[in-house]
């Protein structure tokens, strides 16, 4: 080829300390590392190290609060419901007790009895997922095998009663849908019995694992007043010493008579093994709620597990706000009433949606390699976010 012919192309790559000064952007996601959401991270990096990190977060909003505008005070419970699907009867008795508070009503003792114990099955069910994907994520592929075997159990107490197994639209307004099957408590009784004979498992191979204490010992470590800021809730709040839980502090349903079973299980590291630890003993106290709320049961004497209710059910006029300690923290409900048959706003507060905005506090001069740590010890649900 001749010289006049002949181009040459020359690229600038980067160049000594002006690539070294440069922040590099990395975008996880947008999904959930371990698959059951979609969340995206915007980090900004100085080496291995993150200097900035911002939560993007709507990828999967339904308008749920909008929605809500359009369904009658029947139909809601089935919108409220699916915001976090590992909490879903934690999620209608939210609601159902925003209506109920509106209309005044006195809801059967039984229905009261049974609504408590089916709230902590649905907690135990809720923390065995992240009891058993939390170290999934951190490498170790064993415990959630565990984790699936115990829910299996339960899963199949509420299923029986449901017909659902992660959607149950068992509540109703005034109750619950309808009385529990012939022996159905004694199968449950079984069921929790099962389950706790092998909760051990995690404080052998998961908290007695030095590889996972290595990893989350010191890691993520999120302070009160943080958490305070942020409006974190539940075990990632009281793993920061947070000692707060409505079941004690503004006992609803039946907990104020099971105060002396209710144990408000707290740490004062912060860090994602006090996280963890929070989480797993909290799954001990909820089976122990759940047996005496079996026992107390078993003494009622039969009567309704309902109220019944007009054909068209309309709240009269005026607002409220009803909360649960729901298992990832604080959910509320803010209904405001024009008297018709469906809410004039209802306003939904939940808990993953304030606790995953703490990683803008938590992520910054932490190693890229802790991330996920991190970010997985905050244990949320997508849905819950983008409500």
């Amino acid at each position: 080829m001749s010289p006049t012919t002949e181009t040459t192309t020359q690229t600038t790559l980067g160049i000594g300390g002006a690539a070294e000064s440069t922040d590099m952007v990395l975008n996880i996601g947008p999904q959930h590392p371990s698959t059951h959401g979609v969340l995206r991270l915007r980090l900004v990096l100085d080496g291995e190290r993150i200097q900035h990190a911002e939560p993007v977060i709507g990828y999967m909003h339904r308008g749920a609060e909008k929605l809500f505008e359009a369904r009658d005070y029947r139909q809601i419970v089935m919108l409220a419901n699916r915001h976090d699907w590992l909490s879903a009867f934690s999620n209608e008795l939210g609601v159902v007790l925003a209506v109920e508070r509106m209309l005044g009503m006195e809801v059967p003792e039984r229905a009261v009895w049974t609504r408590t114990l089916l709230a902590e099955l649905n907690r135990v069910l809720n923390h065995l997922m992240f009891l058993g994907s939390y170290p999934l994520e951190l490498g170790g592929i064993t415990p959630v095998f565990h984790a699936f075997r115990e829910r299996e159990e339960l899963q199949n107490v509420m299923e029986e009663i449901s017909g659902g197994r992660m959607h149950y639209m068992f509540n109703r307004v005034g109750g619950l849908k309808e009385d529990l099957p012939a022996g159905w408590t004694a199968r449950a009784r079984e069921a929790v019995a099962s389950v706790r004979s092998r909760m051990d498992v995690y404080d052998r191979l998961v908290l007695g694992n030095e590889i996972f204490r290595g990893r989350t010992r010191g890691v993520g470590v999120l302070t009160p007043e943080a958490a305070h800021a942020y409006g974190v809730s539940g075990p990632i709040a009281r793993a920061s010493g947070v000692d707060f839980d409505l079941r004690r502090d503004e006992p609803y349903l039946a907990y104020p008579e099971l105060q002396d079973t209710l144990e408000v299980v707290t740490r004062q590291e912060g860090d994602c093994l006090a996280r963890f630890e929070c989480l797993l003993e909290q799954t001990h106290n909820a089976l122990d709620l759940a047996d005496a709320c079996l026992d107390r049961i078993a003494e009622l004497p039969q009567g309704p597990i309902n109220q019944r209710l007009p054909k068209v059910l309309k709240a009269p006029e005026g607002h409220t706000y009803a909360w649960t300690e729901n298992p990832l923290g604080i959910n509320g409900y803010y209904l405001v009433s024009k008297g018709e048959k469906t809410p004039y706003r209802l306003k939904l507060r939940s808990a993953s949606y304030n606790n995953i905005q703490a990683l803008a506090e938590l992520l910054p001069g932490q190693l890229v390699a802790d991330m996920v740590a991190i970010l997985g010890s905050l244990f949320f649900v997508v849905g819950d976010i983008d409500k």
